[in-house]
């Protein structure tokens, strides 16, 4: 049976669920099947990093742009779409029967090729897993056509950034990754240094993947 243990999110939630919604964004975590979908599988993620984080080491962050209309906008969960939600073994755990993620019936994308390389990339740590997050909660999109990615604003990275925060605080994250620019420099004004690692999509994977292991080797022994 696979382990899970809990940590207070409450002050996350709260701070998510306040971060206005433009005409060309969406929230994912909202009262539709969907949104109750993605929930469940966020708090599942976060009950199994609970458990992952309390046997020791280095209590890593690594915070990504936004989500993806193929990854987290389906699973809810940050880089992953349904093909890692569907693994056996689990990511997350390695259990034979998987992490007890809830699968969409008729997702609108079965896998994400950041999603992929991320935990390919990810199946080398050693330590607890990083926690991942994204510096804009909400899906951005193109006006009108939700099977697309934008970049978020700067007033959008600027008010989710508080969320960030809290969620680190939560599990008492000690060291941050950040995943691109948008991530670096929304930490880097709220006075956190990250770690840059190069964003894997569009010809990034080798490079992510390198930057990763690299960072992962400074962690090794530290706390």
């Amino acid at each position: 049976m696979v382990q899970v243990a809990t940590v207070d999110t409450r002050g996350f939630w709260e701070l998510l669920r306040a971060i206005p919604v433009p005409d060309d964004a969406e929230f994912l975590y909202g009262p539709d099947p969907d949104g109750r979908l993605r929930e469940r599988n966020l708090r599942r993620y976060h009950e199994l990093m609970a458990a992952s984080m309390a046997e020791g080491g280095p209590r890593v962050m690594m915070v990504g742009e936004a989500p993806g209309y193929r990854g987290h906008t389906v699973s809810g969960v940050p880089f992953t779409s349904v093909r890692q939600l569907t693994a056996r073994p689990g990511i997350v755990t390695g259990a034979p029967q998987g992490d007890g993620f809830v699968v969409p019936e008729h997702p609108a994308a079965d896998w994400e090729q950041s999603s992929g390389i991320v935990w390919r990339a990810l199946a080398a740590w050693h330590g607890p897993l990083p926690l991942m997050w994204a510096i804009y909660p909400h899906h951005p999109h193109e006006p009108g056509h939700p099977a697309t990615n934008r970049a978020p604003r700067v007033t959008e990275v600027a008010a989710g950034t508080p969320v960030v925060l809290a969620l680190a605080e939560a599990f008492g994250i000690t060291r941050f990754v950040a995943v691109g620019r948008k991530a670096q420099g929304a930490l880097a004004r709220a006075g956190i240094d990250a770690t840059p690692v190069r964003h894997p999509a569009q010809g990034g994977a080798r490079a992510f993947t390198e930057q990763l292991a690299a960072y992962n080797a400074t962690c090794r022994g530290a706390r």
